[in-house]
């Protein structure tokens, strides 16, 4: 799939820019090491099948059902926020790029809006990113706890993009959803050895490096 005919790209962040997912299925593992470990298995599992989901979403998922226990206070839910902060921020800071992702980005930025749509919260991904040293190459870095759905509808909306002329690349079937939602193209990125969570017709890549050509 070509990107010459793109208005705009909007990228998801981990798994598409960053190899950081397993950076935070550890995270999400380790916050429930107290629970033992079949409970570290399940939340590790449910993090997997639902990549692109708010992390808000997840631990209010694994304190209702897994742990079957009373919802959680804002403190406590804070409390959980920070705590993954601190086991993901630097890791991800320092983890590997995306074969080709960097690349792109820096190709792209000078001929098109480049955004940013992540189920990681905003002011931390803001973080990551410009500590990546990629803040300049993108228009807009949007993040949780606004819905994906209605992050790419907001840039569409604020931008002026027309839907059929920007292409999201997301990991998870929740990006293929949510660029659904707003009739935006859509590229899956499955790593290699992993199996796709996507629809079969979807067109997908083992990373980003066939779309510098």
């Amino acid at each position: 799939m070509t990107t010459v005919a793109w208005q705009a790209i909007i990228f998801d962040f981990d798994g598409v820019v960053v190899e950081s997912g397993e950076i935070k299925t550890q995270a999400f593992a380790n916050l429930y090491r107290d629970y033992g470990e079949t409970i570290m298995a399940e939340v590790a599992n449910y993090h997997g099948l639902n990549g692109g989901m708010s992390r808000y979403e997840k631990f209010r998922y694994f304190q209702e059902t897994l742990l079957e226990r009373p919802p959680l206070t804002p403190d406590e839910e804070q409390q959980l926020d920070r705590r993954f902060s601190e086991l993901v921020v630097e890791a991800v800071i320092s983890s590997h790029a995306v074969p080709g992702a960097a690349e792109l980005i820096r190709k792209e930025a000078g001929r098109i809006p480049l955004f940013i749509a992540s189920g990681t919260p905003e002011g931390e991904l803001n973080t990551i990113v410009t500590r990546r040293g990629l803040a300049s190459y993108f228009t807009a870095v949007r993040g949780s706890p606004t819905p994906k759905q209605k992050l790419i509808a907001d840039i569409l909306s604020t931008h002026g993009l027309l839907p059929q002329r920007v292409l999201m690349i997301g990991d998870a079937l929740i990006d293929y959803q949510s660029a659904q939602l707003n009739n935006v193209a859509f590229l899956g990125r499955v790593r290699p050895g992993d199996t796709s969570p996507f629809p079969a017709h979807v067109d997908v890549l083992p990373d980003l490096s066939s779309l510098l050509t």
